[in-house]
């Protein structure tokens, strides 16, 4: 099986070469309907689709396989849900905001405009657990010795 990857990626590396230099020049205005774009493209989106599924088979396949684990993912999937209600309550749906875009010519509604800032506090929130459990290790280890 691994010598059938390494030479399908050799393959598609091959492939994908001799398409970058049968790309036409940038300054050519039809560039974007060339037969080379458009196969990149093509190999793109197998390779996108290759990861993907192949990530998900074998997280699924460790989750269902390793003791605990869907408890752990259960967990994690619950804290976040608590962290995106916390953010969507803290969020506004400012009716100015609304009105600066209609003045911008960006037609958008409260409720775009609460989801976008809840997006913004779930990052916000996030990012500051992350930090929080990568300086509190660190200082636990300078103070206990």
């Amino acid at each position: 099986m691994n010598k059938i990857v390494k030479i399908l990626l050799i393959v598609i590396g091959l492939v994908a070469a001799v398409l970058w230099f049968s790309l036409p020049s940038a300054d050519d205005p039809s560039a974007i309907n060339s037969g080379a774009m458009n196969f990149m493209f093509i190999i793109m989106y197998i390779l996108l689709a290759i990861a993907v599924i192949t990530s998900l088979v074998f997280g699924l396949a460790k989750l269902f396989t390793t003791k605990g684990s869907i408890k752990k993912a259960l967990f994690a999937i619950g804290g976040l849900a608590i962290i995106v209600a916390i953010s969507y309550g803290l969020s506004s749906d400012n009716m100015s905001v609304v009105e600066t875009m209609s003045e911008r010519g960006v037609e958008t509604t409260e409720a775009t405009v609460k989801n976008i800032g809840m997006g913004l506090n779930v990052f916000f929130i996030l990012t500051a657990i992350a930090v929080v459990l990568m300086i509190v290790p660190g200082l636990k280890r300078m103070f206990v010795k």
